[in-house]
């Protein structure tokens, strides 16, 4: 599942790196915070992978 947002992508970067190990959970903040407890390492490396080349900053509400 690609990321539909810049935001999306690099808060799920973030989460997949504390899930790693390589942050610490403490340093989660929002979106990445609950991202880190409810999805697993696999969901988290395809929403990171996304390239960022063609995202909008955010997502629109109504998709």
């Amino acid at each position: 599942m690609p990321a539909k947002s810049k935001a999306q992508q690099k808060a799920a970067g973030a989460a997949l790196s504390a899930k790693r190990g390589e942050t610490p959970k403490k340093e989660l903040k929002g979106a990445s915070k609950g991202m880190y407890e409810s999805m697993t390492e696999k969901e988290l490396d395809d929403l990171a992978s996304t390239k960022r080349k063609e995202l909008p900053s955010k997502a629109d509400k109504d998709a």
